[in-house]
């Protein structure tokens, strides 16, 4: 698998740089953002294939993160993936609902990341 260009966003810089150096260290390029809106900004700028995304920051929540990167309407769109210690069906669905294209809880089995990474075709 080629390495795809990933943003990992977490308002916890510690969780941020360790996925971080997992996502590095199976050969993908990966920025960093602490707030929703270095997110928007990071992926306006440098437009990653997929956002790996937590739902509590901040200063925007995750679902209107996911909402304003949608907004752009980037081509092709990257993946967005929640990251989330909150799982019930009712978050589930609001991330669907907010443009997620997968929501995982915390903390996510590196396999499964890497596996949703892979099977993610753009557009």
């Amino acid at each position: 698998m080629l390495g795809k260009r990933i943003l990992v966003v977490d308002d916890n810089v510690d969780a941020a740089e360790a996925v971080a150096m997992l996502l590095e260290s199976e050969g993908h390029e990966v920025h960093t953002a602490h707030t929703g809106r270095a997110a928007v900004a990071e992926t306006l700028r440098w437009s990653p294939e997929a956002v790996l995304l937590d739902i509590g920051l901040p200063d925007l929540d995750g679902f209107e993160v996911a909402r304003e990167i949608v907004a752009l309407a980037l081509v092709p769109p990257p993946q967005l993936i929640a990251l989330s210690g909150h799982g019930s069906a009712s978050d589930v669905e609001e991330a669907r609902v907010a443009g997620f294209d997968q929501h995982l809880l915390k903390p996510a089995e590196p396999d499964v990341l890497f596996a949703l990474f892979e099977a993610h075709a753009p557009g």
